[in-house]
């Protein structure tokens, strides 16, 4: 058995597009969507003004400008990049992935929590990069996992 790279992901988020899309629906229904049981605990733990700005719906003019980076949209992006780094290999779904970094403010990481654990077996480590610029966070997901040479 050996370990390589079972796969690479990346994806750009341009942040107005989640904004409108947060803008036209209940935050807390796409938050039970996008984040992990995790993620969502830890959202609904924090008062109204930190769940706005883990959500990044903090603005100058209501979309006009974003002013923040924020959580949800780096955790969408991750997640995004992540699925075309497991497939496939493995098809995760948004809420066996957790990401954490910008709250706990660390290097952030991505945990996989599979539903079936015979899925966890292939995945030795997941590395993760965001970066954010502007009105965009780009996100790169590494996968090492195990194959069996015959």
């Amino acid at each position: 058995m050996t370990v390589t790279i079972l796969g690479i992901g990346v994806d750009l988020v341009h942040l107005p597009r989640i904004a409108n899309l947060l803008g036209r629906r209940d935050p807390e229904r796409f938050a039970r969507r996008i984040l992990s049981e995790t993620e969502l605990l830890q959202w609904k733990d924090l008062d109204a003004s930190r769940q706005a700005q883990f959500l990044g719906v903090r603005y100058v003019h209501f979309l006009d400008k974003v002013t923040d980076r924020l959580q949800l949209m780096c955790s969408w992006c991750v997640k995004e990049a992540a699925y075309k780094a497991f497939y496939p290999t493995v098809k995760p779904r948004w809420k066996e992935l957790t990401y954490r970094g910008m709250l706990e403010c660390r290097k952030p990481t991505l945990e996989y929590h599979p539903m079936e654990k015979e899925k966890a077996k292939k995945i030795e480590r997941v590395h993760v990069s965001v970066s954010h610029d502007g009105e965009y966070v780009y996100s790169s997901v590494l996968i090492e996992g195990s194959l069996i040479i015959l």
